[in-house]
């Protein structure tokens, strides 16, 4: 039994966290007739500096030549991560995209004990201190790669002749989701734009919580994007994950499933992410992703 436990632990430290893998899916909301639209879904790169394994794959995302980037959040995981993250990304510079942040995009990385996920959502400790990261030096990187801020906020891009959408908001986990703002910016885009001239709407958000979800939806999201369960981190195979470290069904922390709600329905992607903090370094039946998502239109009839 030691023996096996010891095999476990060593799997889930130092095989499974390198263990990247890229998740296909397709989801049919375009207008009929529009291109098909590639999208690359990132999440929870939680990248240190020496990760070198991790770098290498991130920037060999590159070959799945995406049309649209989305970045649901915590993509640092360390205070001298920015240059090298930076760097790597390079590789996306000129494809659009949108992203939101997460607390770890803001607040560097503090040393917990795991079971407290047991419990419920993670709170942040206030005895103890807490590193600022450069968050306002992630946003000029995004922003050079010319990425939009969906922060509690909307935006439009358009991608292959079809105008998409985005709205978001920054971490609900922290309170920091600011859904008032957010509808207020979504209402102007659409009267700016009009409404027949949107393509596809997609809700942005780092922390899946069924708050936002529910509001996602009501305002008419053709899709959710989603990231900070790490799958649960670790999954009991054949089975969901044990926790997800937010109030969404276990068997919701990821993968595409749909969310309803009075009536009305979207589909969600809640991506595993690429990483994990640097003191909780491990995955076990939740290896490291990104997930290329394909928007097709949509089948009449």
């Amino acid at each position: 039994m030691l023996a096996a436990g010891a095999a476990v632990a060593a799997y889930a430290t130092a095989v499974e966290p390198r263990a990247f893998r890229i998740r296909s899916e397709t989801l049919r909301i375009l207008p009929e007739g529009a291109r098909p639209i590639t999208v690359l879904h990132l999440a929870d790169i939680h990248l240190a500096p020496w990760q070198g394994t991790k770098l290498d794959w991130l920037q060999g995302l590159a070959t799945v030549e995406p049309d649209l980037i989305v970045n649901t959040g915590d993509s640092l995981g360390h205070a001298a991560a920015l240059p090298v993250l930076a760097d790597a990304l390079q590789v996306f510079r000129g494809v659009p995209g949108f992203f939101v942040h997460g607390s770890n995009d803001v607040h560097g990385p503090q040393l917990k004990n795991p079971l407290r996920y047991f419990a419920g959502p993670s709170q942040q400790r206030r005895d103890a201190p807490v590193e600022r990261l450069d968050v306002a030096g992630l946003e000029r990187a995004y922003a050079e790669l010319g990425w939009l801020d969906l922060n509690n906020t909307a935006r439009a891009v358009e991608v292959r002749g079809t105008t998409v959408a985005g709205f978001g908001v920054s971490d609900a986990h922290r309170d920091w989701d600011r859904l008032d703002e957010a509808e207020a910016a979504l209402s102007r885009m659409r009267k700016a734009l009009g409404a027949d001239a949107i393509g596809a709407t997609l809700g942005v958000t780092h922390a899946p919580y069924r708050r936002i979800l529910d509001a996602f939806v009501d305002l008419g999201a053709d899709a959710i994007l989603a990231g900070h369960t790490h799958g649960g981190q670790v999954r009991v195979p054949g089975g969901h994950a044990i926790v997800t470290n937010c109030d969404i069904p276990r068997e919701q922390a990821s993968g595409l499933s749909t969310w309803r709600h009075d009536g009305r329905e979207a589909p969600l992607n809640v991506s595993q992410g690429i990483g994990a903090s640097i003191y909780a370094p491990f995955r076990l039946g939740t290896p490291p992703e990104a997930v290329v998502v394909s928007l097709a239109p949509r089948r009449i009839g």
